[in-house]
């Protein structure tokens, strides 16, 4: 992807440079390379991508066509209730795993089913240039945070290694909401925690959007022991006054505003700086090519520029003016592992969620 010259995501009239003026998506950062991120490998299976196999929607059908063929064998009884398996959650699939009889048989072979295609996922990405010498796969998103999706996680790791495929498997040391945050500490500039308490980062996804405060406990450069002491979670699928593109940045802007408070009020020195982690590609001048289907509105269109519009609505933080940074989000929570990835050079992350992002580093 051609590099466009650096631009500055501030208002017009803000003429303060603490902060150095952002590249966004930047792929080169101090400790690490970002070799790919969304990469869509094509499936001449389903004339889809071939991640799809692997999400958290794959992982509900698989699971509705057992739930169907174990009612059939309890004599029509449906051991799942009345609910439509895409609105069983996470949790009240580990209580019916946990129960045992018909449900938990019928989620322990959708399990099964789905570390098989984890797995293929994982080998058919492995055969992409950027993914060549990957020793070690993340597995993030909500979906590994159940036990039932840490149980296969862990099947798909143990059919890599029979496969002798070369790479390990492993889920995300912060909890899913917490990683997409943390991992900005890695792409903020170095003088934002050389001079600051703590960033506020946000992580948009297709059905929720999450901020927070992150910072770093105790002292020194040691990023294993970051935090996020705020946070925020709002489902803006499900929310009725999300009609429009313009009312979900209004509503995060919102977001963050409330963080801003809460963080004077706790005697937080916050950067004046805002992470934001969205889904698809970032261009360098901060709009988006691509990948934000999920979302309501066209993202995509060359009048919108979600950096600059946050800005706008923004106030400033510490009286200095606010800056915004644009990245990927399987970047972002790929960058919360890079403190525990010390053993290897190179590595990647692939988040479960309605889709499948993905993402490949190599240590520098």
């Amino acid at each position: 992807m051609p590099r466009s010259p650096r631009t500055d995501s501030r208002p017009a009239d803000d003429t303060a440079a603490d902060v150095a003026p952002p590249v966004h998506g930047d792929l080169t950062l101090p400790a690490v390379t970002i070799e790919s991120y969304s990469l869509e490998v094509r499936d001449s299976e389903t004339d889809g991508f071939y991640g799809d196999r692997a999400s958290r929607t794959a992982f509900g059908k698989m699971l509705d066509l057992w739930r169907t063929l174990f009612t059939e064998m309890n004599d029509g009884k449906d051991a799942f209730g009345a609910k439509p398996t895409a609105e069983i959650g996470k949790r009240r699939l580990d209580e019916l795993l946990a129960e045992g009889g018909p449900a938990a048989a019928a989620i322990r072979a959708a399990s099964e089913d789905y570390a098989v295609q984890l797995a293929q996922v994982v080998r058919r990405f492995q055969r992409q240039k950027s993914w060549q010498g990957v020793e070690r796969v993340v597995i993030g998103g909500g979906f590994q945070q159940s036990e039932l999706g840490k149980r296969a996680v862990g099947r798909a790791g143990e059919l890599l290694a029979e496969a002798k495929a070369g790479v390990s498997l492993r889920t995300l040391h912060h909890h899913a909401d917490e990683g997409g945050l943390i991992g900005w500490l890695h792409v903020a500039p170095p003088e934002v925690l050389e001079r600051h308490d703590a960033l506020l980062a946000v992580d948009i996804g297709g059905t929720n959007v999450r901020c927070g405060i992150v910072r770093v406990r105790g002292n020194g450069p040691d990023l294993t022991r970051a935090e996020v002491v705020g946070r925020d979670k709002w489902g803006h699928a499900d929310d009725e006054d999300v009609k429009k593109r313009d009312d979900l940045v209004q509503g995060i802007a919102g977001m963050l505003e409330d963080l801003i408070h809460e963080a004077k009020r706790d005697g937080i020195k916050l950067a004046p700086f805002v992470g934001v982690a969205c889904p698809g590609m970032v261009r360098p001048d901060g709009s988006i090519a691509g990948g934000t289907q999920n979302l309501p509105g066209n993202w995509e269109s060359t009048r919108f520029h979600l950096p600059r519009h946050l800005c706008e609505k923004l106030p400033r933080i510490g009286g200095e003016p606010t800056h915004v940074r644009l990245h990927n989000d399987a970047v972002v929570q790929g960058l919360s592992e890079l403190p525990f990835m010390n053993d290897v050079r190179r590595w990647a992350v692939l988040t479960v969620g309605t889709g499948l992002g993905n993402a490949s580093f190599t240590n520098r």
